[in-house]
């Protein structure tokens, strides 16, 4: 992702609480966290039905304002997201995504086997769209 801020911008708002921010459609309920906002070891879960059962997602790594990584986990897959910010010369900033996704049986196979990178892509235009929308404006990209 190309992103039209710098990483001391971008980073505050890869956390659960301020994804309200920006993210439409954007649910979770907050099951641990000592600051109120992303930490290291911040535990949340959402529900999104294209993604299967209900998620709960534990921060496993924390550096501001450059690495954020999230394993998430239902009952049919894990998937663990990497998320690094590189500052770039012209004021903007390199967003790095990955994610591992693996099945944990048969049928988190079969869901997996179904993803495709097409769809990956989308996902993240449309991520890539609302968050540079949000940091011109202040308000969140209306997609529904």
């Amino acid at each position: 992702m190309d992103i039209h801020g710098t990483p001391d911008d971008i980073f505050p708002l890869l956390c659960p609480v301020r994804e309200y921010d920006w993210i439409q459609p954007w649910q979770c309920e907050m099951v641990y966290t000592d600051s109120g906002i992303a930490e290291l070891d911040c535990v949340f879960k959402t529900i999104f039905p294209d993604d299967g059962p209900e998620d709960t997602w534990v921060v496993s790594r924390y550096e501001p304002p450059n690495r954020i990584e999230f394993v998430r986990i239902n009952s049919l897959r894990s998937i663990r997201y990497s998320i690094e910010l590189i500052q770039q010369k012209n004021g903007s900033t390199k967003a790095n995504w990955k994610q591992i996704i693996t099945g944990l049986n048969s049928e988190g196979d079969n869901f997996v086997a179904g993803l495709t990178d097409k769809a990956y892509r989308g996902r993240m235009k449309t991520l890539n769209n609302m968050i540079n929308h949000y940091l011109k404006t202040g308000e969140m990209l209306k997609i529904m």
